[in-house]
């Protein structure tokens, strides 16, 4: 069985959830998602979550086939779990009755499992055991507590399974449910959102509270959501959108995983433009937005896809080469970790709005285009230079006030190196 789930791919996900979501931070977040662009409108550009940060979090493979499933029914349900878990027909037709619907338990699933791996059963119990992680990890669903029959055909292949891109699933999966919570009528976020936090941690550090389990340069070759642990945060969502607004560039670490390289190599198909697809489930993925993650310097981009109108996503995916070289051709590296190319900053603030916190009454409605500093280019510098800044900003310090020389003149020495 440790052989099946560890060929799978889907082995790391058995250590990287958090025992629990800071929902306000990750509100956060989610308010600022774009569904059409697939990424968030931050107040200096366009960030997302890509296959590369999956890749270095979940230790997810990127490479491989999507998934095409067919409609199961309750009958099918039933059928596939007679056939691929070793159940009863009597037992699951009243199982599945339950769920009021094409799904299992995650419990049921786990007491299958435990059931099977007592009486070494061993391919029974690895399809449970797999599809209870995926079910309560990557496919999760609003309810967290049921799990789609469908992904059942996922696990009919033991030794097939491992063709799949995992990755691009967890991807998919995230994408559709921020899509839907960045909705006024949706209040709730499924998938997992355990991603989405380890991914504000890693590029965020000085935004809400965390727990640090270690030091990646000497863990690296664990996948670095494990690299977190939660803590109480005491900001509510309305505290947090003004913090978020005043963000700049150099609060950003723009590429948090290259202490990880070592263990994560990055894949070029990571700046594959294009169509994303799992299940009936197609979103758009724009590396090209968000450039500065990838070390190279934003332009203004191209208009998002129509993916419902994408066909040939599968033949897309594979001849992923042409894409890449239309991303990164129009584009240089960058010299500084934030670099913009002259302009990119007019065109964001003219299509998007960014800020979020509605200026005051007597304020002019125009938010007027920012003009960041370059910043520190070595990274403790500019924590030092975002905690120093942060401070001022909280106590409304103007340069002028002599109670605050110091303080900025470390602000300014920070931000030279």
């Amino acid at each position: 069985m440790e052989s099946w789930v560890s060929r799978s791919g889907l082995a790391s996900l058995q250590r990287t959830s958090l025992n629990k979501i800071d929902t306000n931070l990750v509100s956060a977040f989610v308010e600022r998602w774009h569904l059409e662009t697939s990424s968030f409108h931050m107040p200096f550009g366009e960030m997302s979550i890509t296959l590369d940060d999956v890749a270095c979090l979940l230790h997810l493979p990127i490479r491989g086939i999507f998934w095409s499933p067919q409609d199961v029914t309750e009958e099918l349900a039933v059928e596939l779990a007679v056939d691929y878990l070793g159940v009863s027909q009597g037992q699951t037709q009243s199982h599945v009755r339950s769920c009021r619907g094409s799904y299992y338990k995650l419990e049921w699933l786990y007491d299958i499992f435990i059931h099977h791996r007592a009486a070494s059963s061993w391919a029974y119990a690895t399809r449970a055991y797999l599809l209870m992680l995926v079910g309560s990890t990557i496919f999760a669903d609003k309810t967290f507590t049921l799990v789609e029959a469908r992904y059942l055909l996922l696990f009919r292949d033991l030794d097939g399974c491992s063709g799949y891109s995992w990755g691009a699933a967890a991807l998919v999966t995230l994408y559709r449910y921020l899509g839907d919570a960045s909705m006024y009528s949706c209040k709730q976020l499924g998938g997992y959102p355990t991603l989405l936090q380890c991914w504000i941690h890693e590029y965020f550090l000085t935004v809400g509270k965390r727990g640090e389990n270690w030091n990646p340069a000497g863990k690296c070759c664990l996948p670095r959501a494990m690299r977190w642990s939660y803590r109480q945060g005491v900001l509510k969502v309305d505290d947090l959108r003004p913090i978020l607004d005043e963000l700049t560039p150099t609060d950003v670490s723009w590429r948090p995983f290259e202490d990880h390289r070592a263990w994560r190599v990055f894949d070029e198909i990571c700046l594959y433009r294009g169509c994303l697809k799992w299940g009936e489930i197609v979103v758009p993925y724009l590396p090209d937005r968000c450039l500065r993650q990838f070390g190279y310097r934003q332009y203004v981009p191209s208009p998002p896809l129509d993916c419902m109108m994408a066909t040939d996503i599968d033949v897309n995916w594979i001849s992923y080469n042409q894409s890449v070289v239309t991303v990164i051709g129009s584009s240089t590296v960058a010299t500084t970790p934030s670099e913009v190319e002259d302009g990119y900053l007019e065109w964001y603030y003219r299509v998007s709005h960014p800020r979020l916190v509605p200026p005051h009454r007597d304020a002019p409605r125009e938010v007027p285009v920012p003009v960041y500093d370059v910043g520190p280019s070595d990274p403790d510098w500019a924590r030092v230079s975002t905690l120093i800044r942060r401070y001022l900003r909280q106590v409304n310090a103007e340069e002028e006030d002599p109670q605050f020389s110091d303080l900025f003149e470390a602000l300014h020495i920070s931000r030279s190196h």
